[in-house]
């Protein structure tokens, strides 16, 4: 009985459509799973609706401003570049247009026989079929397959078309969440470092903002001469010279592959190395702060001339730090803890307008790199005992730099 059934020619022909729709299901899923964007999965649904329907055109058309705009054609190329051009409406004009108004399958055996259809462009083709693409009752498209004989479309078409368009909306659902995602993320960015706006949506995201420890590079920027500044200046003019600081410097940190931790009036600290890893990252440190002291130069050349004295103090150390999320509900900041802050913040308050100073650690992972020199041993504010300085005048060209990993566990 089973040979029987295996020989006959309407169980294999139905075998073989099964496995036809079965391919295409996979191609629009491997479509989907590839996440090259969301155009190739409609081409892939278009394609697969026109295929195993027997459809001589395909089309898919997407709800925007309240009308219907084509995004995918396969067929007829005469057709496809007059649907681009001319958004159908939700009317009963349109095979497009119709089954958007009704917001279930349309069947339209011969558009000839039909008084309603009205479409103006080409018409190479007689039968037609839409069906909706829908999300909880909400309308996002329409799929759209014809042929250019007046040959109806069946019950069995109707069901593989829908199969697609689920498929459809789906896919389209996808990308518009990750369209969400990504313009969240762009927005967080502009109140946050944009690697700490990559953690909060990463996988170990939540992780890392609980808490972590890690070895960083910590920068300390401090105006000298802004407190007598801000007790003449006007508020308006203090706000545009903070402005204008503020701008320049966060337009340079991204460039050193540096996070910035915050603001605070005129003093500004930055670290390296976390969240996301940067490699020599001491190095990356003493750049940015040259090229940020370069900038400012230039900055306080243009406040000179209107009057106003500002120079800027720059202080850097390395260390291991606790790192993670700082606040409570509702508003978090990303920052580190650790006596690395602390010594860059002192550098920094120590340090002359014009001047760079480095610690200890710094120093012995970029001395082959930078030019600098000692400045003793200084007493500084909540530490001990003095502690070594040196004062950063350049870069050395050509040098060499010894891996900073097998500087660390010496100061550890």
């Amino acid at each position: 009985m089973a040979g029987v059934v295996a020989d006959d020619p309407q169980y294999a022909r139905k075998l073989a459509d099964l496995r036809e729709q079965q391919r295409a299901i996979s191609g629009v899923l491997r479509a989907v799973a590839r996440s090259a964007g969301l155009q190739p999965v409609l081409d892939e649904v278009v394609e697969a609706c026109r295929r195993l329907c027997n459809a001589d055109h395909g089309a898919l058309w997407l709800l925007e401003d309240g009308l219907l705009h084509s995004v995918a054609h396969h067929g007829e190329v005469e057709a496809a570049d007059y649907d681009r051009q001319h958004p159908h409406s939700l009317d009963r004009t349109t095979a497009a247009g119709r089954t958007a108004l009704a917001r279930e399958p349309v069947n339209i055996p011969d558009i000839l026989a039909d008084p309603e259809y009205a479409y103006p462009g080409p018409r190479p083709y007689r039968a037609m079929l839409g069906v909706p693409i829908l999300v909880d009752d909400d309308l996002i498209g329409v799929v759209v397959v014809v042929r250019r004989d007046a040959q109806p479309f069946t019950d069995e078409d109707i069901a593989l078309v829908q199969t697609f368009a689920d498929q459809a909306a789906i896919a389209l659902m996808n990308a518009r969440l990750i369209e969400a995602v990504e313009r969240q993320r762009t927005e967080l960015s502009r109140y946050i470092s944009p690697q700490v706006a990559e953690l909060i949506s990463s996988n170990d995201g939540e992780q890392l903002l609980a808490g972590h420890r890690a070895y960083i590079s910590c920068l300390f920027c401090d105006l000298r001469g802004f407190t007598a500044f801000a007790e003449t200046a006007a508020p308006e003019e203090l706000l545009a010279v903070l402005r204008e600081y503020h701008r320049a410097l966060g337009m340079l940190i991204p460039a050193y592959q540096g996070t910035l931790e915050h603001f605070a009036g005129d003093g500004l600290m930055v670290f390296f190395n976390d969240p996301l890893v940067v490699e020599s990252h001491e190095l990356q440190a003493v750049r940015l702060a040259l090229a940020v002291q370069e900038q400012f130069a230039q900055m306080a050349d243009v406040w000179r001339k209107r009057g106003t004295e500002l120079g800027l103090g720059i202080g850097i150390e390395a260390g291991y730090a606790t790192l993670g999320r700082i606040g409570f509900e509702g508003r978090y900041d990303y920052g580190a803890l650790g006596p690395v802050t602390n010594l860059a913040s002192r550098l920094s308050t120590h340090a002359d307008a014009g001047q760079i100073l480095i610690g200890q650690r710094v120093f012995a992972a970029v001395e082959e790199t930078v030019q600098a020199v000692p400045v003793g041993k200084i007493d500084l504010k909540g530490f001990g005992r003095p502690v070594a300085a040196y004062e950063v005048r350049g870069a050395l060209a050509g040098g060499r730099k010894r891996p900073a990993e097998s500087l660390t566990s010496n100061f550890e």
